[in-house]
């Protein structure tokens, strides 16, 4: 055990002795999980409601009940701003006796959350969330990080198209934590393999015209410009883009959070031939086409690695909820930390002291019109990236309960 462990271990130990004596058994007689998330803007296709119904379907695969005690969601919409989450969150906790929150989509939303979570010894695991200061300088002993990062992203994306030639970016950045965390990424990721980040420029929340910021990435001369944004907000500058001709005058653009949800919503025609990196997707294999299936019976559409993140995280949390026979905070933290997650979503993933979960992540480039076979036939993968490579280490991450005396 390293010595970032020990003190992960030790803070555990402090918090469950600082806690108030939990009985054995269920609180107010009901397992209770929130789902707060954005349900009616920017991010709503990303995450939303069908984050809440890959929640149900993890409820009833589970068998709906905690041996005869009921399981029970609740969700609420955030509107993707921190103070509303925070009431909605400390209203769960104080008045509905919520046991944990999870989803969390945008990662400013997700840091207020899990920081007020810690203070009340509850259980937070965001999958929409991106922000790899989650597991790292904002980590907390309850906090966890499910689907993937932004490390991850710069790692799958960045990785690609700097090995492909686009050692010149310049950086389009949604201005907030999430796109400050990814632009930070990339630019250590691009310097790294000695290419050079030539300029950035940020851009508000749900922005509706992109041309000035489009723009100024394309006087900049760079090989690649990077989006560093998601949802909406990455769909709306790839279709400005297309009508500057940026692609066409030779510089590329990469959509650094981009997920199936988008790539549908953007149609084939715009989207053919862009790089992103996703954490599962429907075709990979037999498992996962079933999965697809039955979401799409219930949704009229095939999930995300959000959805499907959202699906493993719900499962997860009632699984060690099980083992421990309490839905008391410190003896499921503990389960949490040590279980490994063998699910639909991922195969041997396993938690890091500082709660990131490592599995692998893929990289995909978007069909022609002309290659694809069906309505959702939208990927084709390029490459695995194992999990190990993927997300920095609990030592790396710069998480205070992890990171190593120097």
């Amino acid at each position: 055990m390293t010595k970032g462990q020990v003190r992960l271990a030790l803070a555990v130990a402090l918090a469950a002795l600082a806690a108030p004596a939990a009985a054995q058994g269920f609180s107010d007689g009901v397992v209770k999980i929130g789902i707060l998330n954005d349900q009616s803007g920017t991010y709503a296709e990303f995450g939303g409601r069908s984050s809440i119904e890959a929640a149900r379907m993890a409820v009833e695969d589970f068998g709906g009940s905690m041996n005869g005690t009921p399981i029970e969601l609740v969700s609420a919409d955030h509107q993707n701003k921190p103070d509303i989450a925070s009431g909605i969150a400390r209203q769960w906790y104080d008045r509905d006796n919520v046991d944990a929150i999870m989803e969390l989509t945008t990662s400013s939303v997700a840091l207020a959350v899990q920081g007020l979570s810690k203070d009340k010894r509850k259980i937070t695991i965001t999958t929409g969330a991106a922000t790899a200061d989650l597991t790292g300088k904002a980590c907390t002993p309850y906090g966890y990080h499910w689907a993937y990062d932004t490390h991850a992203l710069a790692v799958g994306t960045g990785g690609a198209l700097v090995q492909q030639g686009g050692d010149t970016w310049f950086m389009l950045t949604a201005d907030y934590a999430f796109g400050y965390s990814l632009e930070a990424e990339i630019a250590r990721y691009v310097t790294s393999k000695g290419g050079k980040v030539l300029g950035n420029v940020r851009h508000p929340l749900s922005a509706q015209d992109f041309s000035s910021f489009l723009l100024q990435a394309q006087g900049s001369g760079a090989k690649v410009i990077g989006l560093a944004n998601a949802g909406l907000d990455t769909s709306n500058s790839i279709k400005q883009a297309a009508e500057f001709g940026i692609v066409e005058g030779g510089q590329r653009l990469a959509a650094l959070l981009f997920t199936l949800a988008e790539v549908k919503g953007l149609g084939l025609k715009v989207a053919q031939g862009l790089t992103l990196t996703e954490g599962w997707y429907w075709d990979l294999t037999d498992e996962t086409r079933a999965f697809g299936q039955r979401f799409m019976k219930r949704t009229g559409k095939m999930p995300n690695m959000i959805h499907v993140g959202t699906y493993s995280a719900v499962l997860q949390y009632l699984k060690a909820v099980k083992a421990a026979g309490t839905d008391e905070t410190e003896a499921v933290n503990t389960l949490l930390h040590t279980m490994p997650v063998d699910d639909v979503f991922a195969k041997g993933g396993k938690v890091l002291p500082n709660g990131r979960m490592v599995h692998d992540m893929y990289l995909f480039e978007v069909k022609k019109p002309a290659e694809s076979k069906g309505e959702w036939d939208l990927y084709r993968k390029l490459a695995t990236v194992p999990g190990p490579e993927a997300f920095a280490t609990a030592e790396a991450s710069g998480c205070p309960l992890t990171t190593a005396a120097k």
